[in-house]
């Protein structure tokens, strides 16, 4: 059977969030646990909920909070300050390339567009949770044209100590969306040795999550994807 995903949706258009959970709810796999129709209440309401979902799509566009901007990026940068396993999928209407690129590196771990294939939902829900991002082809030229630009967002730029040998390893296994099973077999290491390199691979780069990891490979050249 397999392994349940819990999944949360934050969209502030009544129809659009439930046509999403519908869609969702297509697969045995995917159960959705969470809804919200604003950003900035978020943070209250997973700490009140009993089940923190694994998962959560975030649309771009989201109301203010009064005065305050509250759009899928404030919501990302806290949900990644709080709840650092959360998975964050962002959900948009726009197709930027510099709004893919600020979003994957303030933390979020993929990006579709909403007139996307109900498939690729599935394929960003189920690869975030299981190898820790969704880089398709939109976000990876998206990164990759703006890989020489200055981001208004925290930099991933060099490590503050050089990569082992086996952490590029390991590294280029991360950006080819192996999961640490499959990087520990590949290797012939166990998948906590594996964890403890990606831990150390985040602190060397400066990155948040995998999504970060690969911009880091990219803007390095220690892969070409």
């Amino acid at each position: 059977m397999p392994e349940q995903i819990t999944v949360g949706l934050i969209e502030d258009q009544f129809l659009f969030r439930k046509g999403m959970k519908a869609i969702l709810s297509a697969w045995k796999e995917i159960e959705v646990v969470f809804e919200s129709a604003d950003g900035y209440s978020v943070l209250d309401k997973l700490k009140e909920s009993n089940i923190i979902p694994n998962v959560i799509l975030v649309d771009l566009s989201l109301p203010p909070d009064g005065q305050r901007e509250f759009s899928g990026k404030e919501v990302t940068i806290m949900l990644r300050e709080n709840f650092p396993d959360v998975k964050v999928i962002i959900l948009s209407v726009h197709e930027d390339e510099n709004f893919i690129a600020q979003l994957i590196e303030s933390g979020a771990h993929g990006y579709l567009v909403k007139d996307c294939d109900p498939g690729e939902v599935y394929d960003a829900i189920t690869s975030a949770h299981h190898k820790g991002s969704f880089i398709n082809s939109r976000t990876l030229k998206a990164i990759q044209n703006n890989i020489n630009k200055k981001s208004t967002t925290r930099p991933i730029g060099s490590s503050l100590e050089p990569l082992t040998k086996r952490e590029e390893e390991i590294l280029q296994l991360i950006c080819m969306q192996h999961t640490t099973e499959e990087i520990a077999e590949k290797l012939f290491i166990s998948p906590k040795t594996v964890n403890g390199h990606r831990n150390s691979l985040l602190q060397k780069t400066g990155s948040y999550n995998v999504a970060g990891l690969v911009i880091y490979a990219i803007k390095n050249n220690i892969v070409e994807i």
